[in-house]
C-alpha cells in the first residue's frame, strides 16, 4: 500500500446514486475535492433542488424503474468507460404506520424503494465494473436493518435488512475482482427523517433529544460523519474487507 493510503486517489471514477440527499451530498463534495471523476445519479427533482457541483456529471435517475437505472447507468457508461466505484445511498420511509395498519401498496412502494433499487442499482452497475478491471460497491444500510426500537418502520427495517444480506450474496458472487460492503449509519440529520430528498410526504420527526441521551456520542450525527466511512470503502485501505455492513451509529449498541 503506497505510503499506508486509505482513501480512493485522484481520478477514481465513481458514481452516488442519491447524490442529492443529504449523505450524498456531503460524499460527492468530498469526493470532488479529493480529484475523483463523480457522476451523481439521482431524481430530477433532487437535482433541481440540490444542483450537483460543477465538475460532475449529472444524470437523472428513479432507483425505482429498471429502465430508469439501466439508461442511468448506459450514460455514465457513454462518459466514463467503467466505474472504478458505486455508492449508493437510495432508500427512504413514509409516515409511520403499524403494520397491521399498512396497505400493500404503502408496504410494496417502501421495499421497492429501499431494497429492489439496491438491487436494480447493483444489476447495472456491475458490467462497469467489471469494464474496469474490477471495484468497490458500497450500499447504504441502516441500524434499522439490524435492531428496530421504535414502531412504524417494518417495511423500511425489512428492507434495510434485505439490503444487508443482499451485499454478503452479491460479495459471494462477484468476488473476488468487485468487493462489496455496506454502511449502516444510525440516525442522522437529514431530509430522511422527514421521508426523503425530494418527496413530497413529511413523516413524524424522530425525537432527537430521547436519540442524543441513548448515545455514547451524545449527539445526532451529520451527513459529513459518515463520508469517511463511505470513502473508505471504495479506496485501497478497505481492499481485503468485503461482505461487511459498517456502522455507524455514535455506539447506539454501546
Amino acid at each position: 500500500m503506497d505510503g499506508f493510503t486509505l482513501l480512493p486517489p485522484r481520478g477514481t471514477r465513481v458514481a452516488v446514486v442519491g447524490g442529492c440527499g443529504g449523505i450524498g451530498r456531503a460524499v460527492v463534495a468530498q469526493a470532488v475535492e479529493r480529484g475523483l471523476r463523480v457522476a451523481v445519479l439521482d431524481l430530477p427533482r433532487s437535482m433541481a433542488l440540490f444542483p450537483p457541483p460543477d465538475g460532475t456529471l449529472a444524470v437523472g435517475c428513479d432507483a425505482m424503474d429498471e429502465q430508469s437505472v439501466a439508461a442511468a447507468f448506459e450514460a455514465v457508461s457513454r462518459e466514463f468507460g467503467g466505474l472504478d466505484a458505486v455508492i449508493n445511498l437510495v432508500g427512504f420511509t413514509k409516515e409511520r404506520m403499524r403494520l397491521d395498519d399498512m396497505p400493500l401498496a404503502e408496504w410494496q412502494e417502501i421495499t421497492s424503494g429501499t431494497l429492489t433499487s439496491a438491487f436494480l442499482v447493483s444489476r447495472a452497475a456491475l458490467p462497469l465494473l467489471r469494464a474496469a478491471g474490477g471495484g468497490a460497491l458500497v450500499h447504504t444500510a441502516s441500524t434499522f436493518g439490524v435492531a428496530v426500537s421504535l414502531p412504524g418502520y417494518g417495511p423500511y427495517a425489512a428492507s434495510k435488512a434485505g439490503v444487508i444480506n443482499l451485499v454478503r450474496a452479491l460479495a459471494t458472487e462477484c468476488g473476488p475482482d468487485i468487493r462489496v460492503n455496506a454502511v449502516a449509519p444510525g440516525i442522522v440529520q437529514t431530509a430522511f427523517l422527514q421521508g426523503g430528498t425530494g418527496r413530497p410526504e413529511k413523516q413524524e420527526r424522530i425525537d432527537a433529544d430521547a436519540v442524543t441521551r441513548m448515545l455514547p456520542m451524545r449527539r445526532i450525527a451529520q451527513p459529513e460523519d459518515m463520508v469517511g466511512t463511505f470513502l473508505f470503502l471504495i479506496g485501497p485501505g478497505s481492499a481485503y474487507i468485503t461482505s461487511q455492513t459498517i456502522h455507524v451509529n455514535g455506539g447506539l449498541w454501546s
